[in-house]
């Protein structure tokens, strides 16, 4: 039997600071990808490689709040 502390995921919340309005539209399907669509929305997602580059894609609308 897994311990905790093995099984635990790590995970990073985001939150929406900017609108896709007037940004490209694989910008838009991005945010909409992390599950985000409106301002100040909160997400908590599994801290994985495709994540970060997405994050990192929308980088200027998105707030990192937390990681662990």
């Amino acid at each position: 039997m897994a311990d905790a502390s093995t099984t635990a995921k790590k995970t990073v919340t985001i939150v929406q600071t900017g609108s896709p309005i007037g940004r490209r539209a694989d910008q838009e399907a991005t945010l909409k990808g992390l599950g985000l669509n409106k301002l100040h929305r909160r997400r908590i997602l599994e801290d994985t490689p495709s994540v970060r580059g997405m994050i990192n894609k929308v980088q200027h609308l998105v707030r990192v709040e937390s990681e662990g």
